[in-house]
């Protein structure tokens, strides 16, 4: 973390946490082995790109936390501990792994977001790294083979692809319209390199 804690970053871990519940509302569309289209994926990846990769993080860990404690915050009024024990599992953990991996290409050495890495940061992280993690979960409590698994899983690759675009687009606008709602220093940066923002 690049400076300590203080009460403007916990509110706005609290506003992510409830922004991924927020993105649950509209509810779920269950496709393949109980596993559902959800727009809560959009909520992780703003997540990890605004507050970076601990807080973003942190955020998501503080939404599986009431999750875990009963609240139905996620897509179709999920929750409860049982949810950790589902096809699912994976994916929601998946979630914080995705945070941190989207935060750390995001903000690669302290530098301001541009398109490009924000473009790659959530492929990486809010695609790959939360199948990496959800594909073996499914696979395990579906007792499905993990290729057969990891095959079916393609289905929900045009929509993430999707939200990524959508991600990237949020945080190009953020970082030329409000650079102030991002938690990381690069703010004092010279005027040319807050211009390559937008490259």
């Amino acid at each position: 973390m690049s400076r300590t804690p203080d009460a403007t970053d916990l509110a706005r871990v609290a506003v992510f946490a409830a922004l991924i519940a927020v993105l649950g509302l509209p509810g779920s569309f269950p496709l393949v082995g109980g596993v559902p289209i959800t727009a809560q994926t959009l909520g992780v990846m703003l997540a990890g790109a605004v507050l970076g990769p601990w807080f973003g993080a942190l955020s998501v860990t503080v939404l599986l936390a009431l999750v875990a404690a009963g609240l139905p915050l996620l897509a179709g009024g999920r929750g409860g501990f049982g949810v950790f024990l589902g096809p699912t599992a994976g994916y929601a953990i998946g979630w914080i792994l995705g945070a941190v991996v989207i935060g750390l290409i995001v903000h690669a050495g302290g530098r301001r977001p541009v398109v490009w890495r924000t473009a790659l940061a959530m492929v990486a992280g809010g695609i790959v790294a939360i199948y990496a993690l959800g594909i073996p979960v499914q696979s395990l409590v579906t007792r499905l083979p993990l290729g057969d698994t990891a095959l079916s899983s393609l289905i929900f690759v045009p929509g993430d692809l999707v939200k990524a675009a959508v991600a990237t687009l949020v945080v190009t606008a953020l970082v030329r319209a409000y650079p102030r709602g991002f938690r990381h220093d690069w703010r004092s940066e010279r005027a040319p390199e807050r211009d390559a923002a937008v490259v």
